[in-house]
C-alpha cells in the first residue's frame, strides 16, 4: 500500500519527470522554404542491414530528400572493425537522430563483457522508451485485419540490467531491476504518446501476481500516472493473458506499456500478427534524441547479400525520421509509395509470398513516389 496520499504522489511524479505534457522529443524546427540540409547518424547494422540502408539511400536520392548521413560501422560480430560506442553516441547526441540497422547480439561474449553494444548505446544516450507500431497493411495477407496497436517498452532496466553472477558452481542468479523513477517515466511517456496521437486507451502489461515487488511497483506507477489522464482509458493485463488476447483478438489493444523483457516478446508477437518483421518500424527515445530502427530486431544474417530482404520496415523508419525532422512532405511521399506497393501486391518479397528482390521492391517504391 502507498504510504503517502495519492494526490501528493501524483504531483511529485509530474514534477520529477522532464517530458512535456503532450510530447516526446520535440521535432526539429526548420524555417519555411529553407534549403538547409539535415545531418543524421547512420548505423547500417549487421546481416541484411547494409542492403536495407542501400534501399533507403536509393529512395532518398529519388525523392531528393535533403538529408546527409554520418555513417558508423558497429558490430559485435566484427568487433575489430567496430566504431567505439562513445563515438557513435556523441554523433547521435549531436545530430539528434539516427537511422539504425539491427546489430547481432551474441549469446555469449568472447570479451567476457556482460552487456552489449545496443545496451551500452541506450544507456549512454538514456534511450529509455522503445516505441513500435504494428498495423495491418492493405495487400498483406495475415490472420487478422484491422490491427493498429503501439507497444511502448521501457528499455534501460528490467531483466536487461546485465547483472548476473554464479553464486556457487551450477547456480546463476540474474537480477531484474525495477525502479520507481523509470517506471513513472515510461508510464508518463505512454500516456503522453496516447494523448499526442489521439489514442483512446493504455494497457499496462505486467506479471505483478508473481513478481509482486518488481512488477507490482511498475503497475502501481502506471496506475498513478493514469490518474493524471482521466480522458484516456486505463487497464492492466498479466503478460501471459496479454499474449493469448493478442493472438485471439489483437484489435482490442491501442497503446500497450510494459517492462523491458515483456516488450521484446510482445513486439515480435505483434510483428507476426501483421505479416512479419520486415513490415514493422520502431524508434527509441531519450529526452534529447531519437534512434529509428526496425521494430522486430532480427538481422537475418542467413540471407545477407542474397538480395531477398524486405526493406519496408527500414523505409518506414526513414519516413518516420523525416517526420521527426519536420520534413513532413518527404515523409508522406515515401510512406504513401511504400503502402501503394504493398497494396498493389504486384511486387512482393519472399517473406510476403512473392519472388521480388530487395532491389526490385525498392525500384517499385521509387516509381510510386508521387
Amino acid at each position: 500500500m502507498l504510504s503517502r496520499p495519492a494526490f501528493t504522489r501524483l504531483a511529485q511524479a509530474a514534477n520529477k519527470l522532464t517530458l512535456p505534457v503532450v510530447s516526446v522529443v520535440p521535432k526539429r524546427e526548420l524555417t519555411v522554404n529553407t534549403q538547409e540540409r539535415i545531418t543524421a547518424t547512420l548505423i547500417p547494422g549487421d546481416g541484411v542491414g547494409p542492403e536495407l540502408v542501400a534501399s533507403v539511400e536509393e529512395v532518398f536520392k529519388a525523392a531528393a530528400v535533403p538529408v546527409d548521413f554520418e555513417v558508423y560501422f558497429m558490430s559485435e560480430v566484427h568487433s575489430a572493425l567496430s566504431t567505439p560506442v562513445k563515438t557513435v553516441s556523441d554523433s547521435i547526441a549531436r545530430n539528434g537522430m539516427c537511422l539504425k540497422g539491427i546489430l547481432t547480439t551474441p549469446s555469449f561474449s568472447a570479451s567476457g563483457e556482460a552487456d552489449t553494444l545496443n545496451i551500452r548505446m541506450r544507456n549512454q544516450l538514456d534511450l529509455y522508451a522503445n516505441v513500435v507500431r504494428a498495423r495491418s497493411f492493405p495487400g498483406v495477407k495475415s490472420r487478422h485485419t484491422g490491427i493498429d496497436l503501439v507497444v511502448i517498452r521501457e528499455q534501460t532496466e528490467g531483466e536487461y540490467s546485465c547483472l548476473e553472477h554464479e553464486s556457487v558452481p551450477g547456480v546463476v542468479e540474474s537480477l531484474k531491476v525495477v525502479t520507481e523513477r523509470k517506471s513513472l517515466r515510461i508510464a508518463k511517456f505512454a500516456f503522453d504518446y496516447a494523448k499526442k496521437h489521439g489514442r483512446k486507451s493504455v494497457t499496462a502489461v505486467h506479471k505483478a501476481n508473481i513478481m509482486k515487488l518488481g512488477d507490482g511497483l511498475f503497475l502501481r506507477s502506471c496506475e498513478e500516472i493514469s490518474k493524471l489522464y482521466p480522458d484516456i482509458k486505463f487497464s492492466n493485463m498479466i503478460v501471459d493473458n496479454a499474449c493469448m488476447q493478442m493472438v485471439s483478438r489483437p484489435q482490442q489493444f491501442d497503446v500497450m506499456v510494459m517492462p523491458n523483457l515483456y516488450g521484446n516478446i510482445i513486439v515480435n508477437l505483434a510483428a507476426g500478427l501483421v505479416g512479419g518483421a520486415g513490415l514493422v518500424a520502431g524508434e527509441g527515445y531519450s529526452q534529447d534524441c531519437v534512434v529509428f530502427e526496425p521494430g522486430a530486431r532480427h538481422t537475418y544474417a542467413e540471407v545477407a547479400g542474397k538480395n531477398v530482404a524486405n526493406p519496408t520496415a527500414m523505409l518506414l523508419c526513414a519516413a518516420n525520421m523525416l517526420e521527426h525532422a519536420s520534413l513532413s512532405t518527404y515523409s508522406k511521399r515515401i510512406q504513401k509509395a511504400v503502402i501503394k506497393v504493398l497494396e498493389d501486391g504486384r511486387v512482393k518479397t519472399k517473406d510476403l509470398g512473392g519472388h521480388a528482390t530487395t532491389r526490385q521492391f525498392t525500384s517499385a517504391v521509387v516509381q510510386s513516389l508521387a
